[in-house]
């Protein structure tokens, strides 16, 4: 694994030339209206799809890359979750159709064994989404049986040793151990929903001590957090921690850092405790102190080409001002007013020079995704749109 050693708690300044300064959006009836059209440009794509979700759009692309419905493409759900969101936000019809049916196709993962915790991702973003804004009561039954017994499965990953879920089984001897990743925490809701609608202790206890665990083991003094924890699974003593998507162990991955603050942000709604609220906090104010000037992060903040075009992850910044909407909603006013402020100035940037290209059938361009890998750099990510269409939810009803 690279190291790197660094010095947290600056403020980053930099631009990146590469990125397009278009006009951009300036109210929100437009920025509904651009999200729509390019939602039924997708839903168009996807009318005789029956077995494949939508993951990216290249560069020079403008139709959807499409992967495989299987509980091994973590995306899946996202795409169904943009439809229940375009639905709420404009009450059209033929999207609650198509969020309907695009949810049904996911339905076989009730019963398909656990592959990972990325269950949670596919589920929660699809089928809670659709038992929360569907009208329908035989379609949010029917979800509700399917969401009761996903969390069944996600809770089978649970190691009562190590006090964690299981990440990736299928990495434990590469790892060399139990493996955690901060990505997890966002599967949890899944557990403290199914908890609270059943009244399951254990399940909501699994959530917890996930939560805590990582509190303990994932983070640095100043709230950043690393990508990976690995525990002995006999034992349950920690190891080490290192990154697999980050630029190094030790430097700071933006959407790592964006999965710790929506992630504790969520866990403070189920538990108040003010523990949680306290990482969440902490976690989110070091995040903001690090942005460069249009508030939409470098895929890592120690990138030593921060100067020199590194590519920027639009998705990190959706994904936390999402969190931020609904953090503000838990501190003081001041804070409350700050939050909402920086979750407002990151929507401006991603309405304005973040936009795909109208020919494209994705709202934003700009993500990245796992960049070691060469996968998915400066691409338009179905989960960037995903949490998008959710903060735009959010600073309406929050």
């Amino acid at each position: 694994m690279k190291k790197l050693v660094i010095v947290f708690g600056i403020c980053v300044f930099a631009s990146c030339s590469h990125i397009s300064q278009r006009s951009g959006l300036t109210s929100r009836n437009e920025v509904v209206a651009f999200c729509d059209r390019k939602i039924h440009m997708t839903m168009s794509q996807m009318a005789s799809v029956t077995d494949s979700m939508p993951r990216n759009v290249l560069d020079g692309q403008s139709r959807w890359n499409l992967r495989p419905n299987t509980p091994e493409e973590w995306c899946g759900g996202f795409w169904d979750g943009c439809l229940w969101y375009d639905y709420a936000l404009t009450g059209k019809q033929d999207v609650l159709a198509a969020a309907t049916l695009t949810g049904n196709q996911l339905l076989y993962l009730a019963t398909a064994p656990v592959f990972d915790h990325d269950l949670g991702f596919l589920v929660i973003t699809s089928l809670l989404n659709g038992y929360r804004l569907s009208p329908d009561r035989a379609t949010r039954d029917t979800y509700r049986e399917a969401l009761l017994a996903c969390a069944d499965s996600l809770a089978t990953l649970f190691n009562p040793q190590v006090g964690t879920i299981l990440s990736w089984p299928r990495n434990v001897a590469m790892f060399g151990g139990h493996n955690t990743i901060m990505d997890n925490m966002l599967n949890l809701e899944l557990l403290f929903w199914a908890a609270e609608e059943t009244d399951r202790k254990d399940l909501f206890n699994i959530a917890v001590s996930h939560a805590d665990t990582t509190m303990t083991y994932h983070f640095r003094p100043d709230g950043t957090c690393y990508h990976v924890a690995v525990y002995d699974p006999v034992t349950g003593a920690h190891k080490y921690n290192c990154t697999h998507q980050g630029y190094a162990d030790e430097s700071v991955w933006a959407r790592g850092q964006a999965w710790a603050i929506y992630g504790y942000t969520m866990v403070y709604r189920y538990t108040r405790e003010p523990r949680h609220l306290a990482m969440a906090q902490k976690a989110a104010d070091i995040y903001l102190r690090m942005l460069p000037d249009d508030a939409v992060p470098f895929w890592d903040f120690n990138d030593p080409r921060i100067h020199d075009q590194c590519p920027r992850d639009a998705s990190a910044a959706a994904i936390v001002a999402s969190a931020l909407y609904e953090l503000s909603q838990y501190v003081e006013h001041a804070q409350a007013s700050a939050y909402r402020e920086e979750a407002d100035r990151m929507l401006h940037s991603l309405s304005t020079a973040y936009l795909a290209p109208k020919s494209s059938h994705a709202i934003l361009a700009h993500s990245t995704g796992h960049h070691p890998a060469g996968s998915e750099i400066d691409a338009a990510i179905i989960y960037a749109d995903y949490y998008y269409l959710e903060a735009l939810y959010r600073k309406q009803h929050n």
